[in-house]
């Protein structure tokens, strides 16, 4: 039997999830859409998850029916923001999309049903007619290419916040950093079945795009993490060790060069630049085994248990009664 999330009640079909991020002027139509999808598809909820806004965002917000809104201390990002919300999620289906409005909430109805048909746990939306711009869409394939080598998780368009997935597949999963772009990766590295959809993507109306160069570059170095985690996450001292081995075994190389020099040639070793490397081979090498052996106690001490989370929430407010539309 897993661990319960926060909160789990499975007689709930259907939670929603949005990340808000300084979107006051988009978020009203889209819980309207949200809430006219979700009426049709059983037992539900929807939760707004305010990510530190610093415009008219939550009180907007505050204002919608049915709805709950978790409200962040500060901007966290928007992996910490989902990961708020999926954590406090109680259906047993959890559907995310983005605050602007791009992903269309008309989608979902067809994602569930790609879902429980192929008996999938995941299905990831791929916005193969993208309404970015010209640099954004730039890189977002190229992220997609250095991904499809390292990580190899046979998505399309990770990056797409439109996604639905069964409860349980984050019963022993923590967000952190811009992994929010990885979960499908995440989910396929523990077992999970992973399916991908076309789906609408519309362009911006209101607001600005939150995504920068800086996103980029923690999104590339959040890859590489993926990368070792799916590669060494239960023995990095397979990766650490084995270079230190290698290394060791090159000092020793190196120095039966020394040795030969010395007993055959009488060459003076005291001050060459071999020797100096011979012995700094050797040091390194024994520091990467001793650092594997550490790594791989992390490793375990991880697994055994995680407490800690990137973000704090300030308050929970809950929004009960008639929609007013």
């Amino acid at each position: 039997m897993f661990p319960s999330r926060q909160g789990q009640n499975p007689e709930l079909d259907l939670s929603v999830v949005v990340p808000v991020y300084n979107e006051a002027d988009a978020i009203k139509n889209l819980h309207r859409e949200i809430l006219a999808v979700c009426k049709k598809l059983g037992t539900f909820e929807i939760l707004f998850i305010n990510d530190g806004s610093t415009d008219q965002t939550l009180s907007v917000i505050k204002k919608l029916k049915p709805l709950k809104v978790v409200n962040l201390r500060k901007n966290f990002g928007q992996t910490a923001a989902l990961d708020a919300g999926i954590k406090l999620a109680k259906g047993r289906l959890i559907a995310t999309l983005d605050g602007d409005g791009q992903n269309d909430p008309k989608d979902i109805p067809k994602m569930i049903k790609m879902l429980e048909s192929e008996n999938l746990d995941v299905v990831s939306g791929w916005r193969k007619n993208r309404q970015d711009s010209i640099s954004k869409k730039i890189a977002s394939r190229a992220a997609a290419l250095v991904r499809s080598k390292l990580i190899k998780d046979g998505i399309h368009d990770s990056g797409c916040t439109l996604k639905i997935y069964r409860a349980e597949c984050f019963y022993h999963v923590d967000l952190f950093g811009e992994m929010h772009r990885f979960i499908p990766a995440l989910l396929i590295i523990k077992g999970f079945r992973v399916g991908e959809m076309v789906v609408n993507h519309r362009p911006r109306t209101t607001g600005v795009t939150k995504y920068n160069w800086k996103r980029g570059i923690k999104g590339n170095l959040d890859m590489m993490a993926i990368w070792f985690w799916k590669k060494f996450s239960n023995r990095p001292l397979h990766l650490f060790g084995g270079m230190g081995l290698c290394l060791v075994f090159v000092s020793f190389c190196l120095g039966a060069v020394l040795i030969y020099d010395r007993v055959s040639k009488n060459v003076d070793l005291s001050n060459t630049a071999l020797t100096t490397f011979t012995l700094f081979t050797f040091l390194v090498g024994v520091q990467f085994f001793v650092f594997g052996l550490m790594a791989d106690i992390l490793s375990k001490i991880y697994y055994t248990k995680t407490s800690d989370k990137p973000y704090l929430i300030r308050d929970i407010i809950e929004n009960t009664g008639q929609s007013e539309w």
